[in-house]
C-alpha cells in the first residue's frame, strides 16, 4: 500500500467524521449542541474498531469504541438500523452523553447475511435527560438519581424511528421538544456518514478496506512506539487531587504509575492507589480513564498521526474496579466525565513531565466548571434546561505562555455565545471576560480564567459542579500554581460564595458570578 494512497484513506474517513459532526451541529435544537459544540462523531470498521475521529470532544472519542461495542454485542444491527444508549455501565460514560450506532453495510453484497464494512456514531450532550436535578448533572448518591438510564436499544429499526422507545425517552425528561431536535439530529448525522460510506465502498470494495484501515492501525501503533522507544526507561509516579465529594469529604487522591520499556517501546499505565469510588457524582467509569489515557498518547503524537485504535496497542491500562477511575453500579458518574477525567490527564502529564521536561505543560484550569439552571420560563412556561461549561485558563508550555480562557485537555467546545444565551434562556448577561492575574507566574505565565455572570429573570435551580476550588492547577519546575475557581451568588446587594459542588434554590434578579482557574506557570521566574 502506499502511503499516498493510505493518506487519501485517512483523509477521507476525517472527512466524513467532520461531515457527520456539521450536520449534528446545525440541524440540533440545543444551544448546547449547535452553539457550544458538545458532540463527537466517529467512524468504526466492521470489528467496532476506531478508524477515525472527528475533531470533536477529546472525553467522547476516546470512549466511544465501548458504546459501539455494547451495541454491536447487545443489538442485531441490520440495514437501516440505529441502536441508542447511554448507560455508564453498559458502554456510556454519563448519562447526559448519549450515544447512537449505525452499520453501514456494503449494497453490492450477494451473501445471505453480510457484515457490516463500516459502523458510525454520535454522541451529544442532551442538557436534561431526568434525573434529581435541571440538567441532570448534580451531586447523588447513586446513578439512578442521577437520569435516565438508556440500554443498548433500537431507536431506529429498517429506517423508521421506534416512536414507542422515543416516547419513552421524552416522558423521562424535561424538555422533551428539545430533546426530540436533538435526537432527530444525532440520527441525521448518522445518515449523512452512512451515505458517504457507501460511496467509498463502491470505490474500494470491502477487502480492500480491511486492508486500508488494518494499515491504518498499524501506522497508529508505529508512531506510538516511536515515541515510547525515544523515552528514558523508568518508572515515573505522580498524584493530585479532586478537591472533595460535595458532601465533606477530600481531598480525593488520583496516583499513576507510568513505566516505560523504550526497549519493548511499550508503557504501562498503573492507578492503583487511587481514592475508592464514593457515594458522590465525581466517580469515572473505565471508558472514561481509557479516553483520558488515549487522548495523553495523542497528544504525543504528531499532529497527521491517525487517531485510531492501534494507538493504544503498545500501552497497557490499569485502573482497579471500586475506585473513582474504574466504578461499579451503583456509583453516580456525572462528575467522572467532566472533572475527574480532567485530574486523569492532570496526573498522567504531571507523570510524563519528568520523562520529557521540556514539551509538558503545567496544568490547565481542570475542571469544566459545570453550571447548571433550571426553571419554567416565563416567556414560553414551559420548563427550560441550561448547561455551560465555562473555559479557564490553559497551563504555561516550556516555551511561551499558556492561552487564556480557552477549554483544555478532555473538553473542546465553546461558551455559548451572549446572543444566543440570552435569546434562548430567561438570563442576562451582566459581564464576560479575563480574570485578570489567575494564571500561575513563572517563566512562562499560565492562560488567565474567566469570569461570566449572569443574572436570572426567573426563578430557577441552579447546580454547580465544578473542581480546582480549592487546590490550583499545579505549575512545573519552579512555576507557580493557577488560581482556583470561585463562585459567587448576589441575593438583593448581597454576595456570597458557595461551594463547588452544590445546588440552590435562586430567585428572580440573583446574579450568579464564575470566576474560573488560571493556568500554572511553567519554569522559575529567576
Amino acid at each position: 500500500m502506499s502511503p499516498i494512497e493510505l493518506s487519501i484513506f485517512q483523509s477521507a474517513m476525517h472527512s466524513i467524521a467532520e461531515e457527520m459532526g456539521a450536520a449534528l451541529r446545525r440541524t440540533s435544537f440545543s444551544p448546547n449542541i449547535k452553539e457550544r459544540r458538545d458532540y463527537s462523531c466517529a467512524i468504526f470498521d466492521g470489528l467496532g474498531q476506531v478508524i477515525a475521529m472527528g475533531d470533536h470532544m477529546p472525553v467522547h472519542l476516546g470512549s466511544m469504541p465501548m458504546s459501539v461495542r455494547a451495541a454491536v454485542d447487545a443489538l442485531s444491527l441490520e440495514c437501516g438500523d440505529i441502536g441508542i444508549l447511554n448507560d455508564p455501565y453498559r458502554g456510556g460514560t454519563h448519562l447526559p452523553d448519549i450515544t447512537m450506532v449505525m452499520p453501514v453495510f456494503d449494497e453490492a453484497a450477494t451473501e445471505e447475511k453480510v457484515q457490516p464494512t463500516f459502523y458510525v456514531a454520535t454522541r451529544a450532550h442532551h442538557a436534561d435527560v431526568g434525573g434529581q436535578y435541571p440538567g441532570s448533572m448534580g451531586l447523588c448518591r447513586e446513578v439512578y438519581q442521577e437520569g435516565l438510564r438508556i440500554p443498548p436499544v433500537k431507536i431506529v429499526r429498517g429506517g423508521s424511528i421506534d416512536r414507542s422507545v422515543l416516547e419513552i425517552l421524552l416522558h423521562n425528561v424535561r424538555t422533551p421538544i428539545e430533546r426530540e431536535g436533538d435526537l432527530q439530529a444525532q440520527i441525521g448525522a448518522c445518515r449523512v456518514g452512512e451515505l458517504r460510506l457507501k460511496e467509498i465502498i463502491k470505490k474500494y470494495r470491502p477487502p480492500m478496506i480491511q486492508h486500508l484501515a488494518q494499515e491504518l492501525f498499524d501506522y497508529s501503533e508505529c508512531l506510538t512506539r516511536a515515541e515510547l522507544s525515544r523515552m528514558p526507561a523508568g518508572e515515573f509516579d505522580a498524584e493530585d487531587f479532586l478537591d472533595d465529594d460535595g458532601h465533606g469529604s477530600g481531598p480525593l487522591r488520583i496516583r499513576v504509575r507510568l513505566t516505560i520499556d523504550p526497549v519493548a517501546a511499550a508503557a504501562k499505565v498503573d492507578f492503583s492507589g487511587t481514592h475508592s469510588q464514593i457515594e458522590s457524582s465525581l466517580n469515572a467509569v473505565l471508558a472514561i480513564t481509557y479516553s483520558a489515557v488515549f487522548y495523553v498518547f495523542r497528544c504525543l503524537l504528531p499532529a497527521h498521526a491517525p487517531a485510531t485504535a492501534g494507538l493504544m496497542r503498545p500501552i497497557t491500562l490499569t485502573a482497579p474496579e471500586d475506585t473513582i477511575v474504574n466504578a461499579q453500579l451503583p456509583a453516580p458518574v456525572a462528575g467522572g466525565n467532566v472533572e475527574t477525567s480532567q485530574r486523569i490527564v492532570d496526573v498522567l502529564l504531571r507523570a510524563l513531565a519528568a520523562v520529557m521536561p521540556c514539551r509538558v505543560p503545567a496544568a490547565s484550569s481542570g475542571t469544566m466548571t459545570n453550571l447548571t439552571i433550571g426553571g419554567i420560563d416565563p416567556h414560553h412556561h414551559r420548563p427550560f434546561a441550561y448547561y455551560e461549561t465555562t473555559a479557564g485558563g490553559a497551563g504555561a508550555r516550556p516555551d511561551r505562555d499558556g492561552i487564556a480562557g480557552v477549554h483544555t485537555n478532555m473538553t473542546n467546545s465553546l461558551n455559548t455565545p451572549i446572543e444566543a444565551l440570552e435569546y434562548a434562556y430567561p438570563f442576562r448577561a451582566v459581564r464576560y471576560g479575563y480574570r485578570s492575574g489567575s494564571g500561575g507566574k513563572g517563566r512562562f505565565s499560565g492562560g488567565d480564567g474567566l469570569v461570566r455572570e449572569l443574572e436570572l429573570l426567573t426563578d430557577a435551580q441552579v447546580t454547580l459542579l465544578a473542581d480546582r476550588q480549592r487546590i490550583g492547577p499545579y505549575g512545573l519546575h519552579g512555576g507557580a500554581d493557577g488560581t482556583p475557581g470561585r463562585v459567587f451568588i448576589r441575593h438583593e446587594g448581597e454576595e456570597k460564595r458557595i461551594p463547588g459542588k452544590c445546588s440552590i434554590r435562586a430567585v428572580k434578579g440573583d446574579i450568579i458570578r464564575v470566576e474560573t482557574p488560571g493556568g500554572g506557570g511553567w519554569g522559575d521566574l529567576s
